[in-house]
């Protein structure tokens, strides 16, 4: 059986960001996991949690699905800390023995000693940047994309040895005309895609 999990990084700005997307984002997902016969298990970094059972967690899982907000360009700080502790504390065990050079072997590169191999993950995000400011040499992103914006999580994974699948992103969130079931639809299209 297929092994999951939902790593939901939204941290709570009371007023502002207060996580009902993300929170309607996850429900779609494990939804769409349950009803394909995985197991799932979840992570919901602002109730807290513990580094022993969270790598316990990244051994079990096969698929990792990452839902988070941007705050100013990059992960919420809360989860940026959840990541160099789960990652930094799975050295030698669950996520890397090096970053993969040998002295004996120079064929081995930086960023191949990975302990994730055969390992997935999907990244999903939520913006009030919209999308027309990707992928466009004129936009904020001068040119790039989505994963582009964010290759610091994706060169996580990488480094560690998990293989990435297509990306999820919804923009504009705090327009007025904000439509959640298209968001939602998005996220399910994705999903299919890549599961």
């Amino acid at each position: 059986m297929k092994h999951v999990l939902l790593l939901n990084l939204h941290q709570k700005y009371e007023g502002f960001a207060n996580g009902n997307l993300t929170h309607d984002l996850m429900n779609e997902a494990k939804t769409f996991f349950l009803e394909h016969g995985y197991e799932v298990r979840e992570t919901t970094i602002d109730n807290g949690y513990d580094v022993a059972v969270e790598l316990e967690n990244f051994t079990w899982a096969n698929v990792f699905f990452v839902q988070s907000p941007v705050y100013w360009m990059g992960l919420p700080w809360l989860a940026k800390k959840y990541v160099d502790e789960i990652f930094s504390a799975g050295n030698n065990t669950v996520t890397y023995t090096s970053d993969g050079r040998s002295r004996d072997d120079a064929s081995k590169k930086y960023g191949s000693g990975g302990l994730m191999q055969g390992k997935e993950y999907m990244l999903s995000f939520t913006y009030n940047c919209p999308t027309s400011e990707f992928d466009n040499p004129n936009g904020f992103f001068e040119g790039m994309s989505v994963d582009q914006a964010n290759v610091a999580l994706h060169k996580t994974f990488q480094f560690c040895g998990a293989k990435p699948l297509k990306t999820y992103s919804v923009h504009d969130v705090y327009k007025s005309d904000f439509n959640l079931d298209k968001a939602l639809l998005g996220l399910q299209d994705t999903l299919a895609k890549n599961f």
